[in-house]
């Protein structure tokens, strides 16, 4: 049936998706995160809330796009899961606030009933956090589900044990030396004309459209597995958190890791012009290699005007890597840290810190050039 449905409908889906892709748009994108941030300032919304913290005090950990799917061939999330359970373990008892950050669950190509059935451990871990009011739950294009079906809170209840909220977007708000600073958070496909919608074209993308595509294998042609989409994706989000002042953007989608505006192939060239400056020839062959293996996993460079930019950025990789690895941010300590919890030879889920930033050193109206000497070197925390 599949195959005779893929021979009708791939042609004309095709030529739908490509009519209404995944495609980013400057200036459809600012115009969504726009009118997002000014809903989210409102006091009567429902799009999302303001949360203010105490650098000194309060810690969020940030993971998006799990996936969390089935337990079949196609479950990208199975790999992942142990270095999930892991994580949220650690965050939950050092009392972390843990943003879910969108496509925490696969509801194009599952059933909820499945991905209720085979992930009891997550969902579990996930009421943990609940339990203690320190859970913020937001929707991605891939479920979609929780924002556009009415029967969605029936299923929050089944998983969490009680209804919740689940947002669009949250601002975390605080002071730094008395000056102000905002960060931003969103699953980062406002703008996408396929999932940023009415409600209607919301649940028909969710319920309709999304499941066709996957049941039928045919690419969705969204960031995650598009090369190009990726790289022009994380370049609007950059222009866009340019433009303003005092506030870090946060987003998933992507499934790449960025860091102050930096993805990690970027940052393996700053580490290569340091090498090369400083004429150690070990280190360029080995760079040189990581960066070739970057390049053929589909990475890109952005390239930033004059190579004089602003650390605004910042997107959390995503909990579903081939090899299990899975990326997030951590904001404590007066910090911002992209992490990664990896398997050790022995199997046993490990903590590593990517790269670090005191808060204060991304305030202020200027951009910031970022020079070679400038990255941190990776350091590993067990």
């Amino acid at each position: 049936m599949r195959a005779l449905l893929q021979r009708l409908l791939k042609q004309p889906i095709i030529r739908l998706n490509e009519k209404y892709s995944s495609r980013p748009d400057q200036k459809r994108v600012d115009k969504a995160l726009d009118e997002l941030y000014e809903d989210i300032n409102q006091p009567d919304t429902k799009r999302g809330f303001v949360l203010n913290f105490d650098t000194s005090k309060h810690k969020f950990i940030i993971f998006s796009d799990q996936h969390k799917g089935a337990r079949d061939g196609a479950d990208d999330f199975a790999p992942s899961e142990k270095n999930y359970l892991a994580a949220l373990d650690h965050y939950n008892n050092n009392g972390f606030h843990f943003i879910s950050l969108g496509d925490s669950e696969e509801l194009w190509e599952n059933t909820f009933t499945s991905v209720k059935k085979r992930n009891k451990a997550t969902f579990d871990r996930e009421r943990m956090f609940l339990d203690r009011a320190a859970f913020t739950k937001i929707f991605g294009n891939h479920d979609l589900y929780w924002d556009s079906d009415p029967l969605a809170q029936l299923s929050l209840k089944q998983v969490y044990g009680q209804s919740i909220k689940v947002y669009e977007g949250l601002v975390l708000k605080t002071n730094i030396d008395n000056k102000p600073l905002e960060v931003y958070l969103t699953h980062g496909h406002q703008g996408d004309l396929q999932s940023d919608g009415s409600w209607l074209s919301k649940w028909f993308v969710s319920d309709v459209w999304g499941p066709l595509q996957a049941y039928l294998r045919v690419n969705p042609n969204t960031p995650a597995n598009n090369d190009q989409l990726k790289t022009d994706h994380n370049r609007i989000m950059y222009e866009w958190g340019e433009q303003k002042t005092d506030l870090l953007l946060i987003t998933g989608h992507t499934h790449q890791p960025v860091f102050r505006s930096l993805t990690q192939i970027e940052r393996l060239y700053a580490e290569l012009d340091k090498a090369k400056a400083a004429n150690d020839e070990a280190l360029i062959l080995d760079l040189e290699a990581r960066i070739a293996k970057r390049h053929h996993k589909g990475d890109n460079v952005i390239v930033f005007k004059d190579d004089n930019y602003k650390p605004c950025y910042f997107n959390t990789g995503c909990c579903c890597f081939d090899d299990g690895d899975i990326t997030g941010l951590e904001i404590a300590d007066g910090m911002i840290r992209l992490i990664k919890w990896k398997y050790l030879p022995n199997k046993v889920p490990a903590r590593e810190v990517l790269d670090e930033c005191r808060l204060e050193n991304l305030m202020g109206n200027n951009h910031t050039i970022i020079k070679p000497a400038d990255q941190p070197k990776l350091k590993v925390l067990q």
